[in-house]
């Protein structure tokens, strides 16, 4: 790419989307600079976590398109998967229809010491299946039902329980399908379930109203992240996340260098391969 065309989709980048609020969007610059801070903050959260055998779960959960996975981007890509591990459950086969709802989310929980983000999660019955009919009346108002014990039963037990709730207005949701059907390293994220959220905005409106009215509790509320703006998006709920686990700065000590011992007597001094990627920039 020249630097002429990476400077001009560098500033299309930079500009509102359209339906966003008037407020100035922050720049690149001062967005990765705080992105930087904070997660270096998160590094620091990971080690009290790990020092002190907490167990989070968080919660990500929202419209089509609302930057969910964008933000679990940036919250994983400076720490470690071993202590942060993002949870992204496929649609249930054949035999876990027939499980309790929640017995395929239980393995998932966190051990001591992790942190497990679940990029939807148990609220997909209170959003996608009833919106699509994929439950049962019935199984619907079991779960609204029992959804609030289910969490308290969790926290009881120790786990940190967070859930955030990414809402993105009509205008920018539609903007930002129109970019990924342009887009061919954008086309995966547009399934058919992606483009029926589209078309059934307003039910979808009605079944997560009632859903964050049925389990916004004071054990477990919900914080919504309003996300039109990516960048503003990504930054608060960060920060958030940062304020709602109490953490204090481990001093990290430095491990010395050791001296490289010296090569033994007959050792080759390179790798033998027989293919190498050909070396084109």
């Amino acid at each position: 790419m020249s630097k002429k065309k990476g400077k001009k989709e560098r500033k299309a980048q930079d500009r509102p989307e359209q339906g966003q609020t008037s407020h100035k969007r922050m720049s690149r610059k001062a967005f990765d600079k705080e992105l930087q801070r904070l997660q270096v903050e998160l590094c620091r959260l990971q080690e009290w976590v790990v020092q002190k055998g907490l167990r989070v779960v968080v919660v990500f959960e929202g419209r089509d398109a609302a930057g969910k996975g964008g933000v679990i981007k940036r919250i994983t890509e400076r720490v470690s998967p071993r202590v942060f591990r993002v949870v992204a459950l496929p649609a249930p086969t054949e035999r876990q229809k027939t499980q309790l709802y929640v017995q395929r989310y239980i393995p998932h929980m966190p051990a001591a010491g992790e942190v497990v983000l679940f990029d939807r999660s148990w609220y997909n019955r209170a959003g996608v299946e009833r919106v699509m009919n994929f439950c049962t009346q019935e199984q619907y108002d079991r779960f609204m039902r029992i959804c609030p014990l289910f969490e308290r039963e969790i926290i009881e037990d120790g786990i940190i329980l967070i859930k955030y709730f990414f809402d993105v207005s009509r205008e920018v949701q539609e903007q930002r399908f129109k970019a990924r059907a342009q887009d061919p390293r954008k086309h995966w994220k547009l399934s058919p379930m992606d483009l029926e959220s589209w078309a059934r905005w307003w039910d979808y409106t009605k079944a997560y109203d009632a859903m964050i009215k049925a389990t916004d509790t004071d054990h477990a509320p919900w914080y919504k992240v309003p996300a039109d703006d990516k960048r503003s998006a990504r930054l608060n709920c960060i920060s958030h996340l940062l304020s709602m686990i109490p953490y204090e700065t481990i001093p990290y000590k430095l491990p010395p260098l050791p001296k490289r011992r010296r090569r033994g007597k007959g050792l080759p001094d390179t790798l033998s391969f027989a293919h190498s990627v050909p070396q084109i920039f």
